[in-house]
C-alpha cells in the first residue's frame, strides 16, 4: 500500500527547514512506499525552491505560480498524488507527524471507510492552547456549518484529512473552492456520495497565528458556502 502526503504551502520559507526534516525522518521510519507531495500556492519567497533542494527523492513539488488558496492548493496535490491512501496536513505540523499514521492505520481496521477525519471536538484537550476568543469562535462556526451544510461530522475544518485514493479522486475532482470553505465542500460532497466518514480525536501540538482574517475571511467563506450547497444539491 503506498501512502501519500500532501502538504500546502504559502511563503513558508521559515519553517520549512524543520518541516523538511521531520516529514523525511517520520516517513522513512514508518512507511515502506510512500511519497511527499508539497502543493506550493504561489510562493514568492523561496518556497518551492527549498523542497526541490532537499535531499529525499520521494519529495517533490507541485504547484502553480499564482496565488490561489489553500483549497486550489490541496486540490491540485491531492489530485497529484498517486497513493492507495491520501493524507493531507498543513506546513506547520500542528497536529505532528504521528496523526498520519493513526489516520493510515484506521483505514486497515475499516475497510469500507473512505475518509477519515481529525477532530478538535471529540478530544479532551483538542483545544488546549486556544484562546478563550479563539475557542469559542472555532466552536461556535462548527456548529454553524453543522446546521448550515447538514454535515454529520463533528470537526469540518481540522487539518488533517485522509482518503482512499478512489474517494480522492472522486470528490477532488468536482472541487472547485479555492479558499477555506474548501473543507464544507469535500465533506458535503462526501456525503453526497454516501462515503463513509470517520473521526479520530486530535490536538493541536505547534500553535502559531492563524492565517485566517476573522471578518474579511468569514464574509467571503460564507458567501462560497451558499454556492457550494447549491451546486451539490443540484447534482
Amino acid at each position: 500500500m503506498k501512502v501519500s502526503l500532501c502538504i500546502p504551502m504559502y511563503n513558508e520559507s521559515k519553517i520549512l527547514p524543520s518541516t523538511l526534516e521531520k516529514v523525511s525522518r517520520y516517513m522513512k521510519d514508518h512507511f515502506d512506499d510512500y511519497e511527499v507531495v508539497f502543493s506550493n500556492d504561489g510562493s514568492t519567497d523561496g518556497s518551492a525552491e527549498l523542497v526541490r533542494s532537499f535531499p529525499d527523492d520521494r519529495i517533490r513539488v507541485t504547484g502553480y505560480e499564482k496565488n490561489r488558496g489553500k483549497g486550489c492548493a490541496v486540490r491540485t496535490g491531492i489530485l497529484d498524488c498517486s497513493g492507495d491512501i491520501r493524507v493531507f496536513t498543513d506546513c506547520d505540523l500542528a497536529y505532528e507527524m504521528d496523526v498520519v499514521k493513526e489516520a493510515v492505520d484506521l483505514f486497515g481496521k475499516n475497510p469500507d471507510a473512505s475518509l477519515v477525519i481529525g477532530s478538535r471536538a471529540i478530544s479532551k484537550d483538542g483545544y488546549k492552547g486556544y484562546s478563550f476568543l479563539r475557542k469559542i469562535a472555532s466552536k461556535t462556526y462548527l456548529k454553524v456549518l453543522k446546521t448550515a451544510g447538514g454535515l454529520k461530522c463533528s470537526d469540518s475544518q481540522t487539518g488533517i484529512k485522509a482518503f482512499t485514493g478512489e474517494a480522492a479522486e472522486a470528490i477532488f475532482s468536482e472541487c472547485e473552492t479555492d479558499g477555506f470553505a474548501f473543507d464544507f465542500e469535500v465533506i458535503m460532497l462526501a456525503q453526497k456520495k454516501g462515503m463513509k466518514i470517520l473521526e479520530f480525536p486530535v490536538k493541536i501540538i505547534n500553535q502559531r497565528e492563524s492565517k485566517v482574517h476573522v471578518l474579511r475571511d468569514a464574509v467571503k467563506m460564507t458567501r462560497d458556502i451558499r454556492k457550494i450547497k447549491k451546486r451539490i444539491k443540484s447534482k
